[in-house]
């Protein structure tokens, strides 16, 4: 296996001026070693986890990294700026520049490296070293840990604080990737901690894993600091102390203004909310989605941890009945068990096969559905009532409603229990048999004779409508549709239009097929537009857009509307509306031309399973020329014709 880092990959006068530029360079550096093998591809990877968030750090520092499967083993370039690039760092451009490329499968070993790289990055030592350093391949080795850089003395002024007993904190750091932020969080906290003579034990849950704090030194912490962009595993160790929730570049850039807050949270005896108190931390309480935040935010979790459990089966499943159908014909679904009857050289019997597999995957949806929710609102012990919630609505034909109900009663009502005090005695069985018994009585009864039949029914009112859908209050359902899948390009409207159409694979209908061809295809507009616009009239954007252009192609092919965004955050008056207009043209044409769809994925790889595949192409092109004449015309009108776009590599034109 390769180094890490070699002196190819290092660039001691990095001349790029922009943070896309500085990527490619180091990039191409990775492609001439053999480390990438698609240039665009890697920089697209590059691209959105930088619209994640920004990879710019106090200290002169970039970070731009990202997982990719373009990338064959680990690997960091380095490259060093004498005039500094912006990457959206308070306090100013980066003079360091560190680009990580990890491998969509990266062994743990490799992440391992990459993290401890991060968090060398915290020291002042090293930093300056690098700086100082006029050979690449000491700078390598200096990467590398080869070469120790002289210790920056700790400061003298906390003698008094370690004569009085320390307080003491544990941490989590977690970032998207969990390869560079993770560790810096944890890397800067704990050097602000030292500094202040506090004692501060992190837990780093980062992509190869974590290693959980020993519960006596969260027992015996005074508070707890979250420093996270994605949700804190096993929330319910922390219960019952303060607790200072918030994100991982604040871990970053404000580790002493962190600690200070935890200092008076504690002074005032805060405790956290979602688990007040060790009976319910022993009980099993979790509150993955957190006490905190709007109602109507926390419900949009709890909704959407559902539907992400749920996508899988659907996608499977579809994609196999779809299949069945492309070979067997839509009479395949009427066919005997496969287990009483399968003819091994008859086309029949194995469409029937694939057929009756995504059945049974189309059998687990609601009940899928409604355990996530509530595992998403109450952690493992809602788990089986929200399952069993979901099966009573497949009984009863509540359907995919049902089982948006059932898992928000189930997780309503172990929230509930949890909140009973009990006698220690009973705390160890609580989650695995008290909770999950009395939940499910509790959902059980409320779906067979409260809330069931009315559910079923606005099921059955909403069904109906869906399959007498025709003429224009289809097209209206199809405009409407267009224009939530690309206002957000990936957003909360987008994500809403998505999952109101895989909801309704969970019961499909000629209705519920409509609506996910209208989804989908509406969703491919925005990056094939962009693409379309960046070749026909080129002088109208930057050399970066360009580049971005033969991207957006295969994204939106793949019906990946997200490759719309570097677009849309360059020029967003000019084109969200342009993508919006495109988008509403193509969900109104799939639903007046009937195309249907069963797969919940795919773009044009699924054409063949489409219903009416030709006309459900001419709808996405069609909407595909909206866009783009559109997105031509208004960006044509801000400068006088024949101008280029001034470029300052960012990506971003510059209005004549």
């Amino acid at each position: 296996m390769s180094e890490l880092i070699t002196a190819d990959l290092v660039d001691l006068d990095l001349s790029a001026e922009t943070k896309d530029a500085a990527a490619r360079s180091l990039a191409g550096r990775m492609v001439a070693a053999g480390r990438v093998t698609d240039l665009d591809g890697f920089l697209a990877d590059v691209a959105a986890r930088e619209a994640q968030m920004p990879t710019g750090l106090d200290g002169g520092i970039g970070i731009p990294h990202c997982r990719s499967e373009h990338v064959t083993e680990p690997t960091l370039a380095f490259g060093r700026s004498a005039g500094g690039i912006d990457f959206g760092a308070p306090d100013g451009p980066a003079d360091l520049v560190f680009l990580i490329a990890a491998p969509a499968g990266a062994d743990d070993d490799h992440l391992t490296i990459l993290s401890g790289l991060a968090r060398r990055l915290m020291d002042p030592g090293f930093t300056g070293a690098l700086r100082a350093e006029a050979d690449p391949a000491a700078a390598a080795a200096l990467i590398r840990g080869e070469e120790v850089p002289a210790a920056v003395p700790e400061p003298e002024d906390t003698a008094a604080a370690e004569a009085a007993e320390p307080f003491r904190i544990v941490a989590v750091t977690s970032c998207p990737t969990g390869i560079a932020h993770t560790y810096m969080a944890a890397e800067s906290l704990e050097a602000a901690a030292r500094a202040q003579g506090v004692v501060l034990d992190v837990e780093t849950q980062g992509s190869a894993g974590f290693e959980r704090l020993d519960p006596a030194v969260i027992a015996a912490a005074d508070a707890v600091i979250w420093a996270h962009d994605v949700d804190v595993r096993e929330k319910a160790r922390f219960g019952g102390k303060p607790v200072v929730d918030t994100g991982v570049k604040a871990g970053i850039n404000r580790p002493a203004e962190l600690i200070a807050e935890a200092r008076r949270k504690a002074e005032r005896g805060e405790i956290s909310k979602f688990a007040e108190g060790r009976e319910e931390a022993e009980a099993g309480a979790g509150g993955s989605a957190g006490a905190s935040g709007h109602f109507g935010v926390r419900l949009r979790t709890y909704l959407m941890s559902g539907v992400s459990y749920m996508v899988p089966f659907v996608a499977a499943g579809g994609l196999l009945i779809a299949l069945s159908f492309a070979i067997g014909g839509y009479e395949i679904a009427s066919a005997k068990s496969v287990a009483d009857h399968f003819v091994w050289g008859e086309a029949a019997s194995w469409a029937a096969l694939l057929n009756q597999i995504g059945s049974a995957a189309f059998g687990f949806l609601v009940p899928v559905l409604a355990g996530y929710i509530a595992y998403g609102m109450a952690d493992r012990p809602a788990l089986v009532p929200g399952f069993v919630g979901g099966a009573i609505a497949l009984t009863i034909d509540a359907g995919f409603l049902g089982g948006l109900v059932a898992g928000l009663l189930a997780g309503a009502a172990v929230m509930a229990i949890q909140r009973v005090k009990v006698h220690p005695t009973l705390r160890g069985i609580m989650p695995v048999l008290v909770i999950p018994l009395l939940a499910s009585i509790a959902v059980g009864f409320l779906m067979f004779i409260v809330v069931g039949k009315p559910i079923a029914s606005l099921q059955n009112a909403l069904t109906d409508w869906l399959n007498g859908l025709s003429g224009s209050n289809a097209v209206i359902l199809g405009v409407v549709l267009g224009l939530m899948m690309c206002f957000d390009m990936g957003g909360p409207l987008n994500k809403v239009a998505y999952a109101f159409a895989v909801g309704g694979l969970a019961d499909p209908t000629p209705g519920s097929l409509k609506v996910m061809a209208a989804v989908m295809a509406a969703g491919m507009v925005p990056p094939l537009a962009m693409a379309l616009a960046t070749t026909v009239r080129r002088k109208l954007f930057t050399a970066t857009e360009r580049e971005n252009g033969r991207a957006a192609w295969v994204l939106g092919a793949s019906f990946i509307t997200e490759g719309a965004i570097p677009f849309a955050a360059a020029d967003p008056l000019r084109v969200i509306p342009s993508v919006m207009a495109g988008g509403a043209v193509t969900g109104a044409l799939s639903m007046a031309f009937g195309c249907t769809l069963r797969a919940p994925h795919g773009g044009v790889f699924v054409v063949p399973l489409i219903g009416e595949p030709f006309l459900y192409l001419l709808a996405i092109a069609v909407g595909t020329a909206v866009s783009t004449a559109l997105v031509v015309a208004l960006k044509g009108l801000r400068r006088n014709p024949g101008t280029v776009p001034a470029d300052d590599g960012s990506g971003i034109a510059v209005a004549a």
